[in-house]
């Protein structure tokens, strides 16, 4: 691997490639020769993935020395970059960890190290990931954060990424007690594809969720549904989990997808179809959800909503789900 030097840059990389260049004495590379645990030598605040220990999540394979990149001046760290993925993964999902040290360039160091990052770091389509940019729950309250929002989307806008969403991150714990279920559902395992894909686009009709109305404006409503089913069936847990729940006389209300990620259990997606709306449904359906994750052994369970969706922001605080993060998007 050759460094390519320009303007008191150096680059480091695979395929190394000269770029404009407004920074003098830093070195961008990824942490291939010095070792992974190079990316805690920065100082200044953090803002990865709460709760998230680095070097343990990097031992499961889930951060790669080729997608952990930092910038260097004197020795010194003064930005650096993680992208995090499934440990099968052969490519990243999402940047999920991007600081900055204080000098005064900083935005434009982090820049530039996402610039040159993003010639080598790509999803399995060949795109640069998203941004997610993990926040306390009170980040609009506090300017430290707000400083580090500013700083940090203005060093990601610099490589070409625009905001997308916020979401909540909501969470249950086992102390808040599992919500009555609701005695107007049934429920079935939601097993056959095709089916599962027909009530996904219904439940797609109107909603308020961010990514399934950019994949329908994009790709049309039976790819949008598809492409949530992907998702859906990435995570590690069995598809069984998953309910189509429905009235006493068999008409169908929605769908609930118990879940769990590499962390943590989850509610995968919670949804109702149009014409069932406004009745009180969505609690039924989340309390199906975490009955079943508190009965395989789950005291905490999350979830993620859009700051947009009030209403399933709603039925969440309902049963029981306190907002305990916020996470910007970019794409």
């Amino acid at each position: 691997m050759a460094p390519v030097s320009r303007g008191g840059v150096t680059i480091w990389g695979p395929r190394a490639t000269e770029v404009p260049l407004t920074t003098s004495n830093v070195t961008i590379r990824p942490l291939t020769g010095a070792g992974i645990d190079r990316f805690l030598a920065l100082e200044g605040p953090s803002y990865g993935p709460p709760g998230r220990d680095f070097l343990a999540t990097a031992a499961e394979n889930h951060y790669r020395p080729q997608w952990t990149w930092v910038a260097e001046r004197d020795g010194d760290v003064v930005a650096r970059a993680a992208w995090w993925g499934a440990p099968d993964d052969e490519h990243p999902i999402a940047l999920d960890w991007f600081d900055l040290a204080g000098t005064p360039d900083r935005v434009e160091v982090g820049g530039e190290l996402l610039r040159v990052a993003s010639e080598h770091v790509r999803t399995d389509d060949g795109g640069f990931p998203e941004y997610h940019l993990f926040l306390p729950a009170d980040w609009h309250d506090r300017p430290d954060a707000r400083q580090a929002v500013d700083e940090r989307t203005d060093a990601a806008g610099q490589a070409g990424l625009r905001p997308f969403v916020e979401r909540l991150r909501i969470e249950w714990a086992a102390a808040s007690g599992v919500p009555a279920t609701d005695d107007r559902l049934t429920f079935a395992p939601a097993v056959d594809d095709a089916e599962l894909i027909g009530v996904l686009e219904r439940v797609n009709v109107g909603t308020l969720d961010a990514y399934a109305r950019r994949d329908i404006e994009r790709h049309g409503a039976v790819a949008a549904a598809r492409t949530q089913l992907e998702d859906l069936g990435w995570m590690p847990a069995p598809r069984e989990w998953w309910r189509v729940a429905y009235t006493a006389d068999n008409t169908l209300v929605g769908v609930i997808t118990p879940t769990r990620n590499y962390q943590s259990f989850v509610i995968g997606y919670v949804g109702v179809v149009p014409e069932q709306r406004g009745r009180g449904y969505a609690g039924g359906l989340l309390a199906e959800g975490t009955r079943f994750l508190a009965g395989q052994g789950a005291e905490r369970i999350v979830a993620d909503t859009d700051t947009g969706n009030r209403p399933m922001a709603a039925a969440f605080e309902r049963a029981g789900y306190r907002v305990t993060a916020r996470r910007i998007v970019m794409a």
